[in-house]
């Protein structure tokens, strides 16, 4: 047997059914990684509430579309094995208990750890029982003027049949006794609140006994539910609240037109399959079980809070509140010194540009497009959109450039999970404004990040390109950590417009001088560079492979990694989410580290560095290392050649999260994360707090 052989015999099995549940199981541990934020008392008090807030909202999208896509599987039969054997159900099952585990520890931290530090910095959230008589009064008011005007309770009976009832929206149901006025006796009632009403309610500084109290909105109606029901009993009131299944299915090859298509299926996301429901715990068995069969549920399926059924609307704390003392010290992402109030064309005529967001300004990448809009000399702009915000100054430089005549063209993605509806309304408006829209290719989500600028110059035509590991969305840009970069070299503009051509028109794919791309080139190169560096190792020379991406689950790539190990290859992975590789096993994955880093803002970059003999090849890429983006979206994969710039990305992007020992996890054999510390005497090393210091202006 050779040393590779060992790769199909030792490790986690990598079948689709077994990479199915590590994948889901490892983006559970993800969670965990983001919850543990909420408890770290280095982590200012607010945003160790917003990290509890983040959690709710990742785990709300894990039940919306990971969970329902497992149990629509389930429900036509197909059993999918899985680890072990398990079938469908069963790994249901175990993604259930530990969603279920993972939530209890939730509201934990919250009641346990953040809420009490809150109130000693006089930040309350106040539960009825502790209302003071002049707040019941305020509240009273506010109930009659605002709230109640707006409410839609509906009684359960023949002619009142249950509501439709929006996913993830607050309810209340109700338990009542007697007669109403017309003598009808209903034992239930529901009350949708309506999501126009905020959830959070700050009480008035003449009412407040702390310098901010809260009241949550369920409180309020709680409180007063007898006024909605007058004359009858109520004998139980509990809020609830339903996970529907939100994904979108078009079969893009047999519509006519993906947009139309799209604008059919958004209202499916509101009232989707119910695959979760959260009620309070102390919720009666009875009125779970009524709740459990309007929305053909399972015991499963029932997740009980000792809280709010949603705790991401505890955000709103965070922004009322004006204790910069207990948040993240504001920064001002800096400007790049080659850039700042230059000529963009100017600049990259000189040299390539790369810009680290958000520690560096994103304002560069702006003002490349708000320039070419403006610019007579500039004829075309091409641009892929996935996202982009719904008031993103670039989309009004591209409306500008084609009312202004100049040929735009826009590949928008339209299937941009959770922005479809944005990215449908965006498409409409670049049409109206005589744009060439496009949604890619069927079957390929568009998923580059590329903008293309033609530019005439001294009777001559000169392209202009950015090339992204995030999205030209400038909110990201500021909470995401991601590269940009700029150039005017011909070998790569020349490429971007191949790939251009290929997203808008049809023929077979051109060979790139530079560019690597999914589906066609990238995965087949990625597994060249590892088995040379193989090659290398085998030889006694050095070998090093560094990457960072978001998720790794491609079973071939994982094998690469398998064999690059067993060959001596040193091998270094950050991965924020989804790792489905397992480092240290012995025989396998000896000399593969594995760390996720968790921080202030959101790890977004992909990187792949390489020794390659010395030659210390970096690509920079939209695609993370699994089969959808390597096999079924069209991705960008493109070099950085400047040695000093390669540098600087090498020891920014790379380098730095490798030493990080603040907010850094490592991985062990079994999937499992340990968090790292500094040891003794060694000092703190937090990569994005350093970057932060160093590169932006707080």
């Amino acid at each position: 047997m050779s040393a590779h052989d060992s790769t199909e015999m030792a490790g986690p099995d990598l079948d689709d059914g077994s990479l199915f549940v590590n994948r889901e199981l490892s983006l559970l541990e993800f969670f965990r990684r983001v919850l543990a934020m909420g408890r770290d008392p280095s982590i200012p008090l607010l945003e160790r509430l917003r990290f509890l807030t983040i959690t709710s909202t990742i785990t709300d999208e894990f039940f919306e579309i990971r969970v329902a896509g497992l149990k629509q599987r389930i429900q036509l039969g197909i059993a999918r094995p899985g680890a072990d054997g398990l079938s469908s159900m069963e790994v249901y099952r175990e993604i259930a208990h530990r969603a279920r585990a993972m939530i209890a520890e939730q509201y934990r931290i919250l009641n346990e750890d953040v809420l009490p530090a809150l109130e000693e910095e006089g930040i309350r959230l106040l539960k009825r029982a502790r209302w003071s008589e002049a707040q019941r009064g305020w509240v009273r008011e506010y109930f009659e003027t605002q709230v109640a005007p707006v409410l839609t309770p509906v009684g359960l009976d023949p002619a009142h049949p249950f509501p439709r009832v929006l996913n993830k929206s607050l309810n209340m149901i109700v338990s009542l006794e007697g007669a109403d006025a017309f003598g009808r006796n209903s034992d239930y009632a529901v009350v949708p609140v309506p999501r126009c009403l905020p959830r959070v309610i700050r009480l008035p500084d003449e009412v407040s006994d702390a310098p901010h109290d809260f009241v949550l909105l369920s409180s309020v109606v709680h409180a007063h539910v007898e006024q909605v029901f007058p004359g009858m009993m109520i004998t139980g009131c509990h809020q609830f609240r339903v996970t529907r299944n939100a994904d979108l299915w078009v079969d893009e090859e047999e519509v006519e037109d993906l947009l139309d298509a799209l604008k059919g299926q958004l209202p499916r996301r509101r009232y989707g399959d119910a695959v979760r429901l959260e009620v309070a715990d102390n919720c009666p068995d009875v009125m779970q079980a009524l709740l459990r069969a309007q929305f053909g549920l399972g015991e499963d399926d029932v997740f009980r809070v000792d809280g709010p059924v949603n705790l991401h609307r505890l955000d709103t704390i965070h922004a009322l509140v004006d204790r910069p003392d207990l948040k993240f010290a504001p920064f001002v992402p800096s400007l790049n010194h080659t850039s700042t109030g230059s000529d963009m064309f100017e600049v990259l005529s000189r040299g390539d540009l790369v810009l680290h967001h958000p520690f560096e300004s994103f304002t560069p990448v702006v003002d490349l497009v708000r320039q070419a809009a403006r610019d007579p000399d500039v004829l075309a702009i091409k641009q892929t959109v996935y996202r982009t915000g719904s008031r993103s100054p670039m989309v009004e430089s591209l409306l500008k450039a084609a009312r202004s005549g100049k040929e735009v063209t826009a590949v928008v993605e339209l299937r941009a999970r959770f922005d479809e509806a944005a990215n449908i309304d965006l498409a409409t408006k670049l049409q109206d404004a005589g744009a060439h829209v496009v949604y890619g290719v069927v079957g390929h989500k568009t998923h580059a990040k590329m903008l293309l600028i033609v530019r005439r110059e001294g009777g001559r035509l000169k392209r202009y390109g950015h090339l992204g590991t995030g999205n030209y969305h400038t909110g990201t840009a500021r909470a995401y950590t991601d590269f940009s970069y700029m150039t005017s070299r011909e070998d790569i503009t020349g490429d971007m417009h191949r790939v251009f051509m290929q997203l808008t028109g049809l023929g077979r794919a051109k060979r790139l001088a530079r560019l690597l791309q999914s589906p066609f080139t990238l995965q087949k190169w990625l597994v060249e560079r590892l088995e040379f560096e193989s090659a290398e190792a085998r030889a006694g020379r050095p070998a090093r492979v560094i990457v960072k991406v978001n998720s790794l689950s491609d079973p071939a790539m994982i094998r690469a990694l398998y064999r690059a190990s067993q060959d001596g290859v040193q091998v270094d992975l950050v991965v924020r989410g989804i790792c489905c590789l397992r480092p240290g096993v012995p025989g396998v994955s000896e000399n593969i580290r594995v760390r996720s880093v968790v921080g202030r803002f959101l790890e977004h970059s992909r990187l792949y560095a390489f020794h390659a003999a010395g030659e210390a090849l970096l690509y920079m890429a939209s695609a993370d290392w699994m089969g959808r983006n390597l096999y079924r979206r069209v991705e960008t994969c493109f070099p950085i050649d400047d040695p000093d710039l390669r540098a600087r990305v090498l020891e920014e992007g790379l380098q730095r999260y490798i030493d990080d020992n603040a907010g850094a996890w490592e991985m062990g054999p079994d999937g499992t994360y340990v968090r790292c510390a500094p040891a003794e005497g060694e000092p703190r090393r937090s990569a994005q707090e350093q970057l932060l210091a160093r590169l932006g202006e707080t």
